[in-house]
């Protein structure tokens, strides 16, 4: 049988930080489904367009500086929003099925 392992808070937001290397997967891993998906469509499509255009104007150093910031921000806001884990009902119909048996 596997045993249920439980991460603190601390340990989640500190994964959910890590996973953001590709933007969205923390907000993801919180379970901000909306938010997780949106960094990884919108979001990433729209921060390479930005790139693209300030490079030139920035002779290139954009190309580094923009992803740099954009990654950095995605990962803060993924280690400070509230963890959602286990709160969306419709995603764990098994813990509703162990409730009416109890």
């Amino acid at each position: 049988m596997l045993k249920e392992v439980h991460l603190r808070d601390k340990d989640r937001n500190k994964i959910a930080a890590l996973m953001s290397v590709i933007p969205g997967l923390g907000h993801l891993y919180k379970h901000h489904y909306v938010e997780g998906i949106g960094f990884l469509t919108v979001g990433n499509v729209l921060m390479v367009f930005v790139t693209a255009l300030l490079s030139i104007a920035t002779f290139g150093v954009a190309i580094v500086l923009v992803p740099t910031i954009y990654v950095a921000a995605v990962a803060y806001a993924a280690y400070s929003i509230p963890d959602w884990h286990g709160k969306h009902e419709i995603l764990h119909p098994w813990r509703q099925q162990n409730k009416d048996h109890h």
